[in-house]
């Protein structure tokens, strides 16, 4: 999906690790098979070129990840939506990213579209898809997630309790470190150009993703659009918030759900994370920090 994936962890010196380094690889292989928009014979793609109304039988992991997105869509009201492919590519941040294309932005109709959740039809027990409408589906803001999520698995797998694992700055960890220490994550400070901490998590258990627009972003007539769409106005969002981070247990639900509280900004993103009891931090432009209630694990300042 045009990233790299890493594994820090606490292992008996003993352990089979040309084996663990296989199994992980072919952990992301499988993601990166069913759902890159940056494979063209990818599962995914191959059900964005279905015809409409004709069932499609599809792999169990991305059938997985589809479940959970239309889920997620269905809890965020369509604030996270995956039948934005259309317009991830008008804007030129798809995997053939060239700039924004007027042509792709005209046709990308900007009337209010129907989400994904409503244009879907699933059959679990057969384990097949169905469109109702002509989408195209793009699962980048929840694919990494469970990619992150299938990397834990491998190493619980493997009998390790101490790890951190990441996809591209989505992360998971357990176990905390042997020492008791708990794995400490940089939340970097939204500003272009360059890298600062503007806080840390401490992570015993659980996954961290964050969405913001200060890393891949667009500028057309004076305006800054970051990468994430906004399926309300059918367009990239434009400059609001900077940067959400969420805490979950899954890094597949941080992921999605730092899309959507990205898209809703800090009042109504905020609203829905105390609803769904999800801790979010969400950072303003000015750096203004306004979050739903966070215990644990602690979001310190760095000094």
């Amino acid at each position: 999906m045009g990233t790299r994936y890493s594994a820090v962890f606490y292992a008996p010196a003993d352990g089979h690790r040309s084996t663990l380094a296989r199994d992980l690889q072919a952990a992301v292989d499988v993601v990166d098979t069913q759902m890159s928009t940056w494979k063209p014979d990818s599962a995914l793609m191959q059900l964005n070129r279905a015809p409409t109304h004709v069932w499609c039988k599809l792999p169990e992991a991305l059938f997985g990840v589809l479940t959970a997105a239309l889920e997620i869509g269905r809890l965020s009201e369509g604030a996270f939506d995956i039948a934005v492919g259309d317009l991830v590519a008008a804007w030129g941040f798809g995997s053939q990213a060239a700039g924004s294309d007027q042509t792709l932005l005209d046709a990308a109709d900007p009337a209010p579209r129907r989400p994904a959740h409503l244009c879907l039809e699933l059959d679990p027990a057969q384990q097949r898809v169905r469109k109702l409408a002509a989408v195209t589906l793009d699962l980048s803001g929840i694919a990494k997630g469970f990619g992150v999520d299938e990397l834990a698995r491998v190493l619980g797998g493997h009998g390790i309790a101490h790890f951190l694992v990441s996809i591209d700055g989505e992360l998971r960890a357990a176990g905390g470190k042997p020492d008791g220490s708990p794995w400490r994550v940089a939340v970097e400070k939204p500003e272009i150009g360059h890298r600062a901490v503007e806080g840390v998590l401490e992570l015993g258990e659980g996954a961290v993703a964050t969405s913001g627009d200060y890393r891949h972003f667009v500028e057309r007539d004076g305006i800054r659009y970051g990468h994430t769409m906004d399926p309300r106005r059918g367009a990239a969002l434009a400059v609001g918030l900077a940067a959400v981070t969420v805490l979950t247990e899954t890094c597949m639900a941080a992921d999605a759900w730092a899309t959507a509280m990205l898209v809703l900004g800090p009042r109504t993103g905020a609203a829905l994370a105390a609803r769904h009891s999800i801790e979010a931090l969400f950072i303003d432009q000015a750096l203004v920090a306004a979050s739903s209630p966070i215990s644990t694990p602690e979001i310190t300042k760095e000094n």
